[in-house]
């Protein structure tokens, strides 16, 4: 069954459950989940009932869709997300994707627990991606080369998140982001070379779904929490339960930035 087929299916299940289309599609990332509590009028529906849908194993990934309400529109969130570094091929890690083009979103944010790799910026900060690098090393992956054209990230979707943000008083970072292949976190050599080359946020996901959102023509935002300083900043040792205890303690601010930029959206 071809990937475009399984997308097609997921989508015709998903709307046979929901009311109407959505107008957005949401990631959430690690311990970002909470989000999902300001949809009104939710309808669940659990990753392990949808035919031909994998299942996530990271804690912080829930595993489910969310379908509701946010000031009258239509989103649906995925909670949960799929890594490469699970065994996943590509095709898995961005299903998600092409379910949200089949059942109709017209954009998509992309959302993730990073580290921080400036050394002027704040655990807790949020960051806009404007640009992205592979740091892979996959041997069909290029070497790491800057990509911040306008085909992956919506001038209009950074404006509205500068907006939310400055009108919330909410610090809002722009950079560059770094997919590394995982499960290990980078070495601060790594760390060195990524930021050297210009890379602020370093992280496991978010990538792949960039891309896929760009060949599928949707409009695209992605939001990092920067959760922790990466390796080699600070002499403390990186761990996950850090990553999930500062999307804790930053998950108001991050839920009222993504809720201001869907309800100002205009498709």
């Amino acid at each position: 069954m071809t990937d475009s087929i399984i997308a097609r299916q997921v989508a015709d299940f998903l709307q046979t459950r929901i009311p109407e289309a959505p107008v957005m599609g949401i990631v959430l990332g690690s311990g970002l989940s909470e989000f999902s509590d300001r949809i009104k009028d939710k309808t669940p529906i659990s990753y392990s009932i949808i035919p031909h849908y994998p299942q996530p194993t990271v804690t912080g990934h829930v595993g489910e869709f969310i379908f509701g309400y946010l000031s009258n529109i239509p989103v649906l969130c995925a909670r949960g997300r799929f890594h490469y570094y699970e065994g996943h091929p590509i095709e898995t890690v961005t299903l998600p994707i092409r379910v949200f083009k089949e059942i109709g979103c017209s954009a998509v944010i992309i959302t993730n627990a990073a580290g921080c790799m400036n050394p002027h910026w704040n655990v807790g900060d949020l960051m806009v991606i404007e640009g992205h690098y592979d740091f892979t090393c996959r041997q069909d992956a290029n070497d790491p080369e800057l990509r911040n054209n306008l085909d992956y990230y919506d001038p209009n979707l950074i404006a509205l998140a500068k907006h939310a943000a400055q009108k919330a008083g909410l610090v809002l970072r722009n950079g560059n982001y770094c997919w590394t292949l995982g499960p290990t976190y980078e070495t601060p050599a790594e760390i060195t070379d990524m930021h050297n080359l210009g890379g602020d946020a370093v992280g496991m996901s978010t990538v792949p779904e960039i891309e896929e959102a760009n060949r599928q023509q949707l409009k695209v935002l992605g939001i990092s929490c920067l959760t922790n300083y990466a390796a080699g900043m600070t002499a403390e040792p990186l761990n996950h339960l850090e990553v999930l205890d500062t999307t804790q303690r930053v998950k108001v601010q991050f839920s009222e930035l993504i809720t201001s930029i869907i309800v100002n959206y205009t498709p």
